[in-house]
């Protein structure tokens, strides 16, 4: 019943779509995690694979989920999926690690990378207090979460310029390590798997690493109810947006090697900066406000897709029934939005970005793991379920079996993010049976009083303003 009376307006065409994907794609991870790739590989050439693989794993799991898309096409993405293929519980866990663990993280990183950025520039020889940089990425989540609850059609249109903004910032970079390398910059890739590490626990954080970089192509799925003709524009914008991806990041790596080398790389703090003061001149000067507009709109495009996820499971009963509701003037779900921003404002609390980039990045691979395991699941279990676009069965096999590995490995590298996610997705089992299965009166009627609550002081306020 509250599926049939709340829908989401199809008001998104392909260009739309493919500006979300890169939008969220091209945020913070490309900024940050060249560090990490390089530091775990220990070698230019090792380096350059993990970026390379990682584009490949993408864009079969983004194929993958083109068919999951097309087969399912309401709003929500990975919980849709997992709730259609494996069940409520299953799907109510995704929705408990994501709405506490992995989405406010993702937004924390990236208000955090934004921060860094303005402030860098500003103050080129003064240590930033961190409380500074929290500060200003506070404030940045609750102005993008503003703007998405204000008007979808006016967020949609900026995110195509803040698209255009970072490829441009990209391309810069690119071009600058052209110049460098035809000037004869290139003694970084003669020897290029020198120091290559051998342990496979630091490859596998590297790809973690780079896996975050491209985390996003599965977005655009969150918000199928909103695509127009999603039948043909969900895998338009996956075909023309994860080669372009890989490709850049393949290049802007190339370049970041070339003119910093793997020293370099390792002791960047704010690496595209550090990339423009030796490769490009007077536009060094420009680059950080490149920098930081292309992470700017990275968080806005994950505060919006990110909340249809949350309003999805609200809408089935998974989460409270006040985040299924839709600010019908703006047609934007602003409780979840709401809601969403305040638990990313409690993630700016720790200081280690290392570590919950690593522990997001685990908890959401083993999801999408599940999610994409529903292509092989509903094939076998549903066999006559009408399939728009039907992949071939050896793309999700290899996402699947590759993602599988990944997960296993940092078991032992990284013990402490494994068993934090681990212990965060169990202590979900308890709260599922009690509050979402059997539904208690007492639950129920707070839930009730409390939107009832929330609906009068909106009508107040809207009431007061019209007066």
């Amino acid at each position: 019943m509250c599926e049939e009376r709340v829908k989401m307006r199809k008001q998104l065409g392909l260009l739309e779509g493919v500006a979300i994907i890169l939008g969220i794609i091209f945020g913070s991870g490309i900024f940050i995690s060249p560090r990490e790739v390089i530091e775990k590989t220990g070698s230019v050439w090792g380096a350059l694979s993990v970026w390379a693989a990682c584009g490949v794993l993408a864009t079969l799991g983004a194929l993958s989920y083109a068919e999951l898309g097309t087969t399912l096409a309401q709003s929500g993405g990975d919980y849709h999926y997992i709730n259609e293929a494996y069940g409520s519980l299953p799907a109510f866990l995704y929705l408990w690690d994501a709405n506490l663990v992995f989405v406010p993280s993702t937004n924390a990183i990236m208000s955090l990378t934004f921060a860094s950025n303005i402030l860098q520039p500003i103050f080129p020889n003064c240590t930033i207090d961190p409380l500074c940089r929290k500060l200003i990425a506070a404030v940045t989540i609750c102005f993008l979460t503003f703007i998405n609850a204000y008007d979808v059609k006016f967020t949609t249109r900026v995110q195509n310029v803040f698209m255009f903004t970072k490829i441009s910032a990209l391309v810069i970079i690119i071009g600058g390590g052209i110049v460098w390398m035809a000037g004869g910059g290139t003694e970084h890739f003669e020897d290029g798997w020198a120091g290559t590490k051998p342990s496979i626990s630091d490859w596998s954080v590297a790809f973690y690493s780079g896996i975050f970089s491209y985390s996003g192509w599965s977005y655009l799925n969150f918000m199928t109810e909103e695509l127009r003709d999603p039948f043909v524009n969900l895998p338009r914008a996956i075909y023309l947006s994860l080669p372009l991806v890989t490709a850049i990041y393949l290049l802007a790596n190339v370049s970041y090697m070339a003119v910093l080398g793997p020293a370099g790389v390792r002791a960047s703090e704010a690496i595209a900066v550090d990339f423009a003061v030796l490769a490009l001149g007077w536009m060094r000067w420009a680059m950080p406000t490149l920098v930081a507009v292309a992470v700017l709109g990275g968080l806005s495009v994950h505060i919006m897709t990110s909340s249809r996820m949350c309003f999805a499971g609200a809408r089935n009963g998974h989460m409270p029934e006040l985040l299924a509701h839709i600010n019908v003037k703006c047609m934007s779900p602003m409780p979840s939005l709401v809601f969403l921003m305040l638990v990313s404002l409690i993630m700016l609390v720790p200081d280690n970005l290392t570590s919950l980039i690593t522990y997001c990045t685990v908890v959401e691979s083993f999801f999408t793991t599940l999610s994409c395991s529903a292509v092989l699941w509903l094939r076998y279990k549903r066999p006559v379920l009408v399939r728009p676009i039907k992949v071939s069965l050896w793309m999700p096999i290899v996402f699947v079996t590759t993602c599988l590995i990944l997960l296993v490995v940092p078991i032992v590298s990284e013990p402490v993010a494994v068993v934090a996610g681990a212990l965060m997705t169990l202590a979900g089992v308890p709260v599922y049976y009690l509050l979402v299965q059997s539904k208690p009166k007492v639950v129920r009627d707070i839930s009730v009083k409390f939107t009832h609550v929330c609906q009068k002081l909106f009508m107040s306020a809207v009431e007061d303003k019209e007066e």
